[in-house]
């Protein structure tokens, strides 16, 4: 068969350290869930997850759905396995889920388009555990808690969303070919799925966190009248000069109902 050649439009990094796959199928939620994986690549990790569970494998490139068709020819006759060639993206954006029923997304994620798909999964009302491998940054990000450097909307709005998240392990570059220039990590989010939050919260928490360094009360001064931003901190005894980074998730979700409803 022709050796396939990882491109870069798609982000491309395939995982060959069977070690990291072991410990990623370890990791795995014991439910009676679904797996989507998203990216399969060769197949590497595809391979193990059959083993386990039904999944179904979201690719976008044309030449790597020829080499899954063959490699995986038995288990996609037995049913094992559901390959469909999309971008997948574009299949939230027809289905708003990527599976009938209960998942857990588990999967290498092309780095790209990492966050996106992290955010799209925590909107979808069947996606119940996300496991997945990204740039450490990116992982760092989602796990934050308050008063950490890295903490941003992105670990407010996971917060919101789960019962539990956290970094299992790192991932360093020599385990893909071709390695990436980053450290990669894998990590996890597991949902509350009685959770669900609007995109007017996460447009203010944009706002919130456009300058991070400078002060909340002044980032959000470009959508809530001043004064009125002065009585909503003392009301949840918000720290006039506190930055983004120091204010908890509870507050955030507090602060925002409290500006959309005009404080009533």
């Amino acid at each position: 068969m022709e050796k396939v050649v990882a491109k870069k439009k798609y982000g491309q990094n395939f995982l060959k350290d069977s070690s990291v796959l072991d410990k990623i199928i370890q990791s795995m939620p014991h439910n009676n869930n679904q797996v989507v994986e998203i990216g399969p690549g060769l197949g590497d990790l595809t391979n193990k997850l059959v083993k386990y569970k039904d999944t179904t494998a979201y690719e976008v490139d044309t030449d790597l759905i020829a080499n899954l068709q063959s490699t995986f020819a038995t288990q996609l006759e037995q049913g094992r396995l559901k390959l469909i060639h999309t971008d997948v993206l574009s299949a939230w954006d027809k289905n708003q889920t990527l599976h009938d029923g209960k998942y857990d997304l588990i999967a290498n994620l092309p780095y790209y388009i990492a966050t996106n798909i992290i955010l799209r999964a925590l909107e979808d009302n069947n996606c119940e555990n996300i496991m997945v491998m990204v740039q450490k940054e990116v992982a760092v990000k989602f796990t934050a808690q308050v008063n950490q450097k890295e903490y941003s909307s992105l670990g407010i709005i996971a917060q919101l969303l789960s019962h539990d998240r956290g970094i299992h392990f790192d991932v360093p570059p020599e385990a893909f070919e071709p390695a990436p220039k980053v450290m990669s990590s894998i990590f996890y989010i597991k949902k509350d799925m009685s959770k669900s939050i609007d995109k007017g919260l996460k447009d203010f928490l944009k706002a919130s966190f456009i300058q991070p360094r400078k002060k909340l009360s002044k980032n959000l001064s470009s959508i809530c009248n001043k004064n009125t931003l002065i009585d909503i901190f003392k009301e949840l005894n918000i720290n006039e000069n506190a930055r983004p980074h120091e204010v908890n998730a509870s507050l955030y979700s507090q602060l925002y109902t409290k500006v959309k409803n005009g404080r009533n």
